[in-house]
């Protein structure tokens, strides 16, 4: 509304330009008066450093291909456009959170027909703000949505496979911290060191924080080790041993944080390319650790 755009330019313009442009005489109220717009348009503010729009413009880069069949999920502000897959009544469901720079759509029909072979069913999780989803991307707010989306599934949580890819993996290792009955985790090209990632999109101070501010958000919120020391089932950790973009450190780091991990280092390809470049292999180990759940 133009109140609100009238306010934000007020409060946006420097001191230097105050003759210049419209200048804010009562900042408190200006500043209310978006708040108040906001909280009562799209819920509450996330009072995380790591929803940041900064951090968050730099992070994420979501693409708007949706798949033709789609699965709505309610979250809190934002309703999410994802893919259920279940051909196999009473089957393991495996919940599958992909990488930074996919959608759901991308896994129709091959890659979903591969994983529904292993005699699974299969949710494929959409993002906020990715494909057909409504809401915004934030680290923290997305961690949030984990309840939600264990709850809409037909199946109790010790009936899951969580699936985590890339960036998925923050995701994946919240659903069993959350619900640390559930029958397994499965890491692919994950991410031990969330602070690391973090730091490379951008400083603190882009972030209005302080570095002992952002490491003791990250560490209250996405620690992948204190999870995955606290999640009893089984853990398979895949990784190609040459990627470039998170090197397998990463994998050896989160199979030693987990009780019961089997570290599985595939030798071609790299982060994005692990699956086409080791498809037997790979479908091989994931087949064996579901089988033994």
């Amino acid at each position: 509304p133009q109140s609100i755009r009238q306010a934000a330019e007020r409060l946006s313009t420097t001191v230097s330009r105050r003759h210049a442009a419209p200048f804010t005489t009562d900042p408190i109220g200006d500043a209310r008066v978006i708040v108040e717009y906001l909280t009562a348009n799209t819920g509450k503010v996330s009072d995380s450093v790591l929803d940041h729009p900064t951090l968050s413009r730099r992070y994420f880069c979501p693409r708007r291909e949706a798949p033709s069949d789609i699965f709505w999920i309610e979250c809190e502000e934002a309703r999410l456009a994802c893919a259920y897959v279940a051909p196999h009544p009473g089957a393991l469901t495996l919940v599958h959170f992909h990488g930074n720079g996919e959608v759901v759509a991308d896994y129709f029909p091959e890659l979903a027909a591969d994983l529904t072979a292993l005699g699974v069913n299969v949710l494929f999780v959409e993002y906020r703000g990715y494909g057909a989803s409504s809401g915004e991307p934030g680290l923290a707010r997305m961690l949030d949505d984990v309840p939600a989306i264990v709850t809409a599934l037909p199946v109790r949580p010790s009936q899951l496979v969580a699936f985590g890819r890339s960036l998925g993996s923050f995701y994946a290792i919240e659903l069993v911290h959350r619900f640390p009955d559930a029958a397994g985790l499965v890491i692919e090209s994950g991410i031990a060191d969330p602070l690391e990632r973090i730091l490379l999109r951008a400083s603190p101070e882009e972030l209005d924080t302080t570095t002992p501010e952002l490491a003791a958000e990250v560490g209250a919120r996405l620690d992948p080790q204190v999870k995955l020391n606290g999640y009893p089932g089984p853990v398979l950790v895949l990784h190609a041993n040459e990627d470039t973009m998170v090197d397998a450190s990463h994998a050896v780091r989160n199979a030693g944080y987990a009780r019961r991990a089997t570290l599985h280092l595939l030798p071609e390809g790299d982060h994005n390319s692990i699956f086409n470049d080791n498809r037997d292999e790979y479908l091989a180990a994931l087949s064996e650790f579901l089988k033994g759940i």
